[in-house]
């Protein structure tokens, strides 16, 4: 449940820059035509595509790199190559300084095809603010620095004067404005502008992580696509009126296992990583988990590199991950779709951010992990197996009405940071004991110990928006989750289907204890970077103690029932 503590600022952007008053027709006709597919009740894996997205992104230069402008040429050329060989649709993004190359034009002119897209990639080099009649404030022609290469860094008027600039030049060149805009972030101003005034049918983000190169996007809708909210970007919104009308999609290809806050490596289906994308045993277990395993509305990945790392440093993991996607669409297993085609077939569908799921039920490592992660506009969750053990690793909570750091106010930083409402955060609350949320079996002495699985978990689809997850237990019985959009429902049972005497315990140590206002009987109040929010009881399932070493305590009723409410619909 939000409990609003934010004053809307008057309508997000709008008034920050001259908008058109009248709607796109892609986003009438999303609205009209939301949900046509979705049949209630349906399995959702009759309807559900498992969608590829190769997206290739292009800078001019790069000034860590010697003689930077032939070695990222050639990676572009040779990315195009690959892609054409293998007769498959590609979406290639242009930074500035790339689009007003003629080299680049000249490339993607000749080279791609009428069913290939060319599309804008915003991070702003010298040469985009220059035009835009603004002051540089970087060291180099481009540089990565958040608050000098990220729109979130500059005023939103400046914001949208730079999309003026950047517009009007791809136009001139290519005779139509781009249909796509991506970056490792794009703020919401920023978003709300290349929608509402040039059209623009679908962006895309960077994965979620903590820290690399400076950036920080944490508890975000972990794959797939969301609508976000007019006040904050990384945040979903919940409701229509909320919404940005365009999707922004989850790029790289996380490790749903592995790929978890502060790591040792990269984890993505980026192909010059060598223990992950650049492994084809690695890229196969990952779309064989894409293909196969439960997705609730899409499954969605995207594959490409960035022309920075230089082709001999992609080039083998590329080549294998085309290979391999090619494969799989001949056969019918997935749709390879241009980030313009995906996002105008989410638009179709969608009204608002649907329910999605990745879930990974082996491990290539053969250490015995798994994961299982699910997003809803209210809420993701994610559920870990190790050390014959499981548990809630990650609870976030959305909500629209939290106003971005940077709606109005300019990034000054050389870094960048993110985040939604933490419940549950293993990543940034663990100390010495794993955060997490942990079902115990409470016996009759006051003796506590964890609930052991038994065997692999089931996880199935009941309908376009639950995911069931059933965890069968050492000695018998089962315990089992039930994700819907903005509940989850526990049960545990033993052997002879009787319910068992077990609570949910919230290990969060420090973090929790800082982030946590009140524990009432039906409900824990968390106050959080300026915002109250708080998650609560279905009426007579359950009760919340607060223990005396942090612990929060959440049990069922007789009935061996709880339902956890995280969002209001």
């Amino acid at each position: 449940m939000r409990i609003p503590v934010h004053s809307r600022l008057i309508s997000g952007f709008l008034g920050l820059c001259l908008l058109p008053t009248a709607v796109s027709p892609l986003a009438r006709a999303g609205a009209e035509n939301a949900g046509a597919a979705i049949v209630a009740g349906q399995p959702a894996d009759a309807r559900a595509p498992r969608i590829v997205t190769i997206y290739n992104f292009i800078r001019n230069c790069d000034f860590r790199l010697p003689d930077s402008e032939a070695v990222l040429l050639e990676a572009t050329r040779e990315e195009v190559r690959l892609v054409r060989q293998a007769n498959l649709p590609v979406t290639f993004a242009l930074q500035y300084d790339a689009l007003i190359n003629p080299k680049y034009q000249e490339l993607l002119k000749t080279q791609l095809g009428t069913n290939d897209e060319i599309a804008a990639w915003w991070e702003i080099p010298q040469a985009l603010v220059q035009k835009a009649g603004l002051k540089w404030r970087g060291q180099h022609e481009w540089d990565p620095a958040a608050n000098v290469g990220f729109a979130p860094g500059y005023t939103p008027e400046e914001r949208c004067k730079l999309v003026d600039v950047y517009m009007a030049d791809f136009k001139a060149i290519f005779g139509h404005y781009p249909k796509t805009v991506g970056s490792w972030f794009i703020d919401e101003v920023t978003l709300a502008y290349l929608t509402e005034r040039y059209g623009i049918v679908a962006s895309c983000n960077c994965k979620d992580q903590i820290g690399t190169d400076g950036y920080t996007v944490w508890g975000g809708y972990w794959n797939q696509a969301y609508y976000p909210s007019r006040l904050n970007a990384y945040m979903p919104a919940q409701t229509r009126a909320g919404q940005i009308n365009v999707p922004v999609f989850r790029m790289l290809g996380s490790d749903p296992i592995y790929q978890y806050g502060r790591v040792r490596g990269m984890f993505t289906l980026e192909p010059v990583y060598s223990a992950a994308g650049g492994s084809a045993a690695w890229a196969a277990w990952f779309l064989n988990n894409l293909v196969h395993e439960p997705c609730l509305a899409f499954g969605f990945t995207q594959v490409g590199q960035e022309n920075s790392f230089g082709w001999p440093a992609m080039k083998t993991g590329l080549t294998q991950q085309v290979a391999l996607v090619a494969k799989l669409a001949k056969a019918g297993e997935i749709r390879v779709e241009t980030l313009a085609q995906a996002g105008e077939w989410f638009h179709r569908h969608f009204a608002l951010t649907p329910a999605t799921s990745v879930v990974a039920l082996d491990d290539w490592r053969h250490e015995g992990r798994k994961s299982v992660w699910f997003d809803s506009r209210f809420y993701r969750l994610n559920v870990l197996w190790e050390n014959d053990a499981f548990f809630i690793r990650d609870l976030h909570s959305f909500d629209e009405q939290v106003v971005s750091p940077t709606h109005i106010t300019p990034l000054t930083g050389t870094s960048l940071t993110y985040g939604t409402l933490p419940v549950m955060d293993a990543a940034v609350w663990s100390g010495t004991e794993k955060a997490g949320i942990r079902p115990v079996l409470l016996s009759p002495d006051g003796k506590v110990s964890p609930l052991a699985p038994e065997g692999t978990p089931e996880v199935k689809e009941l309908d376009p928006t639950e995911l069931s997850i059933r965890q069968p237990l050492r000695g018998g019985g089962s315990f089992s989750m039930v994700c819907d959009e903005a509940s989850v429902a526990f049960v545990g049972v033993d052997g002879q289907g009787q319910p068992l005497r077990w609570a949910l315990d919230f290990v969060g140590g420090a973090g929790q204890k800082s982030a946590v206002q009140t524990v009432a009987s039906n409900r824990v109040v968390y106050h959080y970077n300026g915002t109250t929010y708080e998650v609560r009881l279905s009426p007579d399932t359950g009760s919340c103690q607060q223990l005396s070493d942090g612990v929060i305590r959440i049990s069922p009723n007789g009935a061996g029932k709880l339902v956890l409410i995280i969002g209001q619909k």
